[in-house]
């Protein structure tokens, strides 16, 4: 067994370095001093309500549409019986592979002005000017957070209607209820919860982006901390508007773990074998082909489209392609997301390995501050870590640590572990949740504990679930931006920030070709989602 010391203090070093980044943003108040008060004073009356405004319609208008298209989607493929439904029910999974600044890229070189679209309306019909609305606009940011981001609606959703809906759907028909009414007053608040849940983690998504704001030209809080901080050289403003994003943030997660609360209390209640004999109601005719419809449109919205205007620049400018340096975009990619895969990794199979040891307070404390990070977005974290360094610096310029943080892999990979241990803590301990606990006592018995029991009979077991959680952090690494773009060092660029550079420059048919890379990625952890909703 560990020593009793060894343990504590290395779950204190871990969640120490896991929430620095927050605590410096909510410790950066404590600066506030008679200069820096009227910079406050000034962003109140200027920007704050800028930024909160549009960030405001910017969720609400993300909720409404992802709660939309999620709930019918989950509905059409959970509730009835149509044409292609099997096939709907994972390829609705496919715009997660999208990256939301990759779709707008898309978008913005096919629907633009000069863009192929409004040149061949002009040209077919005679007419001049604008033709379509601008896609670079608030309206387009919701139309791709919506296509891009409805999949976590979607499957919370699917999930809590397959375990009990349609068998209460059945015993309604049976009661003679019409279909409307079954889907009104049955499947609909069986789904609320995990509804909610879904659109927390949307608006979460939406409120961490940096990509679409940037690249549309919207003030949002995340554009405005990058602009105080990189723009304005104004590190005080730039926590203040980190900090109010994280008041935000926090209460989005609030709301989801009630809401996953929530739906496990409503899952556990007698959902009975007799769920998986109720059949989906049967559509033909109209109704079939709505559903087909309702489930096929949001696919091509949200990945068959932007796909295909990707590949167009990319065909037409095959020859110009910069494939020498793509591959050292790759290599950084690659390198940074693997580092980042492993060390994550580790320590999410540290700290719950640890819980399997010693389930008490402190340990279940360290793993939750650990899983924190996943919900702070990408600009926060950067704030996060280069207020201390600030600090250090003032207080001590001979120190070498803003060297290390910004100059090297060691500040970018620490943000990477900030922000995506939550997301290995996560497959890992679902992973031991399989393991019984009798497994750990006959070991005992047998006189193996500590490192061996890890090694001898854990590890055996875990390996899968190691392997997703690695693959999962692999590839949100590769598509991160906001935190890869300051803290990268020098001449070190990856695909995700060439992509936005790229696209930045207005050389989008440059930028196809690693954004498009980055597609075929996210495409890793859909695939294995979907063969394991497939997999009874």
């Amino acid at each position: 067994m560990f020593p009793r010391f060894v343990l504590p203090a290395l779950l204190f070093v871990l969640t120490a370095v896991l929430t620095l980044p927050v605590l410096a943003v909510m410790l950066s108040w404590l600066t506030l001093d008679g200069m820096s008060l009227p910079i406050l004073q000034e962003m109140l009356r200027t920007v704050l309500p800028e930024y909160a405004l549009t960030s405001l319609l910017l969720c609400l208008a993300v909720a409404a549409g992802v709660a939309l298209v999620g709930v019918a989607t989950a509905c059409a493929v959970t509730l009835f019986e149509f044409p292609g439904r099997r096939i709907f029910a994972w390829a609705l999974l496919l715009p997660l592979a999208m990256p939301a600044y990759v779709v707008a890229y898309a978008y913005t070189d096919f629907l633009q002005y000069a863009g192929p679209l409004q040149s061949w309306l002009r040209a077919a019909f005679g007419l001049q000017g604008r033709l379509l609305p601008e896609i670079r606009s608030l309206g387009g940011a919701v139309l791709i957070f919506t296509v891009t981001l409805y999949p976590y609606v979607y499957l919370l959703a699917r999930t809590a209607l397959s375990e009990r809906a349609v068998h209460l759907m059945e015993a309604a028909r049976l009661l003679g209820a019409p279909l409307r009414r079954r889907i009104g007053e049955v499947a609909l608040p069986l789904a609320r919860p995990a509804v909610a849940a879904g659109v927390a983690l949307a608006l979460m998504e939406t409120l961490a982006d940096f990509g679409v704001s940037s690249y549309f030209g919207i003030q949002t809080f995340t554009a405005g901390i990058y602009k105080a901080w990189l723009a304005m050289d104004n590190r005080l403003a730039a926590a203040q508007l980190a900090t109010a994003l994280l008041l935000v943030v926090a209460v989005l997660l609030r709301i989801e773990h009630q809401a996953q609360k929530r739906m496990r209390f409503a899952g556990s209640r007698g959902a009975g074998a007799g769920a998986a004999d109720a059949a989906p109601t049967p559509l033909q005719g109209v109704r079939a082909a709505l559903a087909w419809a309702v489930c096929a449109l949001p696919i091509a919205l949200g990945f068959i489209l932007p796909v295909l205007f990707m590949l167009r620049p990319l065909v037409a400018g095959w020859g110009e392609l910069p494939w020498r340096q793509f591959v050292g975009w790759s290599i950084n990619s690659v390198g940074l997301a693997g580092l980042s895969a492993a060390l994550a990794t580790a320590v999410a199979l540290g700290l719950s390995l640890a819980l399997r040891l010693r389930p008490h307070l402190l340990t279940r404390a360290a793993a939750q501050l650990a899983s924190l990070g996943y919900a702070v977005p990408g600009a926060v974290i950067v704030v996060g870590l280069l207020l201390p360094v600030g600090w250090l610096q003032a207080t001590a310029p001979q120190t070498a640590v803003g060297y290390w943080v910004t100059a090297t892999v060691l500040g970018i990979v620490w943000a990477y572990l900030v922000r995506f241990t939550a997301v290995a803590l996560q497959s890992v301990q679902s992973g031991y949740s399989r393991i019984p606990v009798s497994f750990d006592d006959s070991a005992r018995m047998l006189g193996v504990t500590g490192a061996a029991l890890l090694a001898k009979v854990h590890w055996p077991l875990l390996q899968r679930s190691v392997g997703v959680a690695a693959l999962l952090v692999f590839v949100d690494v590769m598509k991160e931006l906001p935190a890869t773009l300051v803290l990268r060092p020098f001449n070190s660029d990856t695909l995700a920030v060439v992509t936005y550079q790229l696209a930045r420059d207005e050389r989008l048919g440059e930028a196809a070709l690693p954004a498009l890379t980055l597609v075929l990625v996210g495409l890793l952890p859909v695939l294995l989602l979907g063969r394991t909703l497939r997999t009874k």
